[in-house]
């Protein structure tokens, strides 16, 4: 699924309980000008996404209280954001992860620690910016 930009700054929603992940991602998305959105599990990403409204999502999978998995699949379940892509972050690069993943509606999969480079060729995998330029 591809996001159309047009001229409009994309929103990128971030969630993961590691601020060190957060900021990575704040710094390496900020830098390319994007909007971004931090959230630091589940809850606080469900909390948040009404008012946002992300063009994307970034979201871990091992988190306290609410997992990727079931922040996801809650995300997907929405009719308002169920076509919004939601890419999961792991440090675990495993086949049960990517699949179980994909059952709860994820768009892809990002291993964790991410580069500058990764993460944003995830995001320009879903706009329509490499197009225009």
């Amino acid at each position: 699924m591809s996001i159309a930009t047009g001229s409009e700054t994309l929103k990128i929603m971030v969630i993961d309980d590691s601020s060190t992940i957060r900021r990575s991602a704040e710094i390496f998305l900020g830098q390319a000008g994007y909007k971004i959105v931090l959230a630091e599990d589940g809850f606080d990403a469900l909390a948040k996404i009404n008012d946002s409204h992300p063009d994307l999502i970034f979201c871990d999978i091992l988190m306290p209280r609410l997992d990727g998995y079931q922040t996801c699949a809650l995300i997907k379940k929405s009719a308002k954001f169920r076509n919004t892509p939601v890419i999961m972050l792991s440090s675990k690069d495993g086949l049960f992860d990517r699949a179980r993943g994909a059952m709860v509606g994820s768009d892809e999969y990002l291993t964790k620690p991410f580069t500058k480079d990764s993460l944003l060729k995830t995001v320009r995998n879903y706009t329509s910016e490499e197009h225009s330029k």
